[in-house]
């Protein structure tokens, strides 16, 4: 065959293969500089922030949910196979993660050997075969994803600052002042509050939380950053800053803590002051609280601690005496 001459169909010049295969590794090694680096190594758990999302808050499963309701288990677990391949749409903790993911970004920029960024966990309880699934989507979004309830409408909220907002007492402080308000009522819980405004008040079990995002708000304020930094907290209370919200600061302040903005709503809702904060997410003990937020379009979760989980007893019906 002369130089130049066309090939027949099926037709290859002699030695062609040998010099496809290091064509083809060319091209692949050009390639793989194109492409994104590989994904940052997941830190170890002693040195994160651990943040653990449901499957159901990071996606939206209710076309799913409703045939596991009305068609079973079985006909739930074919639907998922068959649908495997189609990623799951964003569900109302996804701008939440997202917005953890931007944080974490912007702390590997500053600190790239650090390992005291978000982790985030997620946890499901849905059949084995459903993971291929939810690992797809991860892969899709990037992201994997805390219980929470879904707004009853979606609110826009901020891609590139995470804003994160507590009730106080049974979430950032213990129960003690709320169960004296349930004990003896709000003219005792005032005078209780003067009485201890020097008085720190025990920690809740959101605390250590607020203690992370402020450690990692530091590395912000460290490199001149405070104006600009990507994480913004928020106390939401019901307190009355006249009356009772002293103690609430001073608490903070006697922790080496603080939020950005403390706002107390002396008994007002706390959804319209939400909507305009637009947190990814509300921390509160009392469910009239996170359904206030959830109907003006906040992603809240509920936090099962204190005297506000105690069931009321009701007072036993009496007896009418049957007619003789």
């Amino acid at each position: 065959m002369e130089p130049g001459e066309p090939l027949a169909p099926g037709e290859s010049r002699p030695g062609a293969e040998a010099a496809t295969a290091p064509r083809w590794e060319e091209a692949k090694a050009f390639y793989d500089n194109l492409a994104p680096k590989k994904k940052p190594k997941s830190p170890k758990p002693q040195n994160a922030v651990t943040i653990a999302v449901s499957s159901r808050a990071l996606f939206r499963m209710d076309e799913e949910q409703r045939i596991y309701t009305e068609q079973g288990v079985e006909e739930y677990v074919r639907y998922q196979l068959e649908h495997e391949n189609e990623p799951f749409s964003p569900g109302p903790a996804f701008p939440f993660v997202k917005a953890l993911e931007a944080v974490n970004r912007r702390l590997r920029e500053l600190y790239p050997d650090s390992e005291d960024v978000f982790d985030i966990v997620l946890v499901t309880n849905n059949h084995a075969q459903v993971g291929v699934r939810l690992i797809n989507s991860i892969n899709h979004y990037g992201i994997a994803a805390a219980t929470i309830f879904s707004p009853s409408r979606d609110v826009a909220v901020s891609q590139s600052q995470l804003r994160v907002a507590f009730d106080g007492d049974a979430v950032l402080f213990s129960d003690e002042s709320e169960r004296i308000v349930k004990a003896h009522g709000l003219d005792r819980f005032f005078e209780h509050e003067k009485a201890h405004e020097n008085k720190p008040l025990a920690q809740g079990p959101l605390k250590g939380f607020l203690e992370a995002l402020g450690r990692l708000q530091k590395k912000f304020y460290s490199k001149g950053l405070r104006l600009e930094c990507p994480i913004r907290t928020y106390l939401v209370t019901a307190r009355s800053a006249a009356s009772s919200g002293a103690r609430a600061l001073k608490t903070l302040r006697s922790w080496g803590l603080e939020t950005d903005e403390a706002l107390f709503l002396a008994g007002a809702p706390k959804g319209p002051l939400l909507e305009k904060i637009r947190p990814h997410i509300f921390f509160d003990d009392q469910m009239f609280h996170v359904a206030g937020a959830q109907e003006m379009g906040t992603v809240a979760a509920h936090v099962p601690y204190g005297v506000a989980q105690t069931p009321r007893r009701t007072a036993p019906t009496k007896q009418t005496p049957a007619a003789q």
